[in-house]
């Protein structure tokens, strides 16, 4: 029997997100860094507090993070688990609303504002149109998540970042899917005078064949799709119902299936 499993784009096995939190001005210069490697990030925001002293001004958003993806923070960041659900509904809302105005697409995801979450939250996101939320519980590891409203990271920028890189990059290329996500707040860089640690990880990471360098949106609409994907019972036929082309690797081959299309394998 042949073996079929998962695939990044280009039959690659292993992925790379980052993923940073509350929009002050050390922005501009964490974007520079990652648009000099050519890495992506995902950029969690509380649209209340643009414009105010070291926050990042409204009318630059579009720019600044060109290429990267803007996400929910809500609008001023709040504990969600202590507040009433009208404000709880309010405070994502208006943030969609406010980041949509400004970034010109829909804003799916979201990172939970001190990471500050309960199982009722997870409920009440998705009638928000909120698909994907982080936490700050960090794994570790490079696993996939099991339920993308609790998205629990790899680690934050601070534990031990090039020796988990150092692993990450010796992962042997096996069946399963691995991902690397790293998140934080980049006036931490500046706080505790540290840049060149992101800068070290960015440099050491980056440019490798072997990874996919992805958005927390890109990320989670990937895998979703690759687990939506039809297969016969005898598995040579399958079908991709998304919207997003997919690669399997059969025999360790890699194959694309692309959007809506039905190949026979």
């Amino acid at each position: 029997m042949r073996t079929i499993c998962f695939s990044y784009p280009e039959g690659r096995k292993k992925a790379l997100t980052m993923s940073y939190d509350d929009g002050q001005v050390f922005d501009r210069e964490l974007v520079s860094i990652f648009n000099e490697y050519h890495i992506k990030g995902t950029f969690h925001l509380n649209s209340g507090n643009f414009n105010k002293k070291q926050y990042v001004n409204h009318s630059e958003i579009k720019e600044l993070y060109k290429g990267h993806e803007v996400s929910v923070h809500t609008v001023t960041h709040p504990f969600l688990t202590q507040i009433s659900n009208e404000e709880i509904i309010r405070e994502i809302i208006e943030d969609r609303r406010n980041l949509e105005a400004l970034t010109g697409y829909p804003i799916r995801g979201m990172s939970y504002p001190f990471g500050d979450y309960n199982e009722e939250l997870t409920k009440i996101l998705p009638v928000l149109g909120i698909e994907y939320s982080r936490t700050v519980v960090s794994t570790h590891s490079f696993g996939l998540p099991s339920n993308f409203l609790t998205w629990h990271p790899t680690c934050h920028h601070n534990e031990n970042l090039l020796e988990k890189c150092k692993s990450f990059k010796k992962t042997p290329p096996w069946e399963q899917l691995t991902l690397f996500y790293v998140w934080g707040h980049s006036y931490e860089f500046e706080s505790d005078k540290n840049w060149d640690l992101i800068k070290e990880f960015c440099k050491t990471v980056s440019f490798d064949d072997s990874v996919w360098y992805a958005t927390n949106i890109e990320i989670m609409d990937y895998i979703k799709a690759l687990r939506n994907l039809k297969f016969s019972v005898d598995r040579k036929i399958v079908h991709n119902v998304s919207a997003v082309d997919v690669w399997i690797s059969v025999d360790r081959q890699p194959v694309k299936i692309k959007s809506g299309e039905i190949l026979y394998l």
